[in-house]
């Protein structure tokens, strides 16, 4: 894991997003009731950016909206909640410590690599 400080905590609102620009990827450090969440800042639709959007409740799963369109991605998982959007964003470990936000942008692809050599090996 390589943790990395992204932002400070005071600096993402509360039930709202706030963009970090890394070297190699755009983040959306979320804020809902209480939770931080770390996810890629783009929507897997078309290509515009999350932290635009509403962070809500829908269907009892925390998500941030796409603007766009109205797509919600989960929080936890990446995952959309609703069409147009069909395929998941990256998720990232968050870890808060005092007013530092710390995220991992490797561990999803990490994960994303084990899973593809599991298939590809036939697991």
């Amino acid at each position: 894991m390589a943790f990395e400080r992204v932002c400070g905590l005071s600096e993402v609102p509360e039930n709202g997003a706030l963009r970090v620009e890394l070297a190699d990827i755009d983040v959306a450090v979320v804020r809902f009731e209480g939770e931080v969440y770390a996810l890629e800042d783009r929507c897997s639709h078309q290509d515009v950016p999350l932290t635009e959007g509403d962070v809500e409740l829908f269907d009892g799963a925390p998500t941030i909206e796409c603007f766009l369109h109205g797509s919600c991605f989960d929080l936890r998982t990446g995952e959309p909640t609703n069409l147009p959007a069909t395929e998941p964003v990256d998720v990232y470990p968050v870890r808060v410590e005092g007013e530092d936000v710390y995220v991992d942008t490797e561990a999803d692809a990490a994960a994303d690599d084990d899973d593809r050599l599991r298939h590809a090996a036939g697991n």
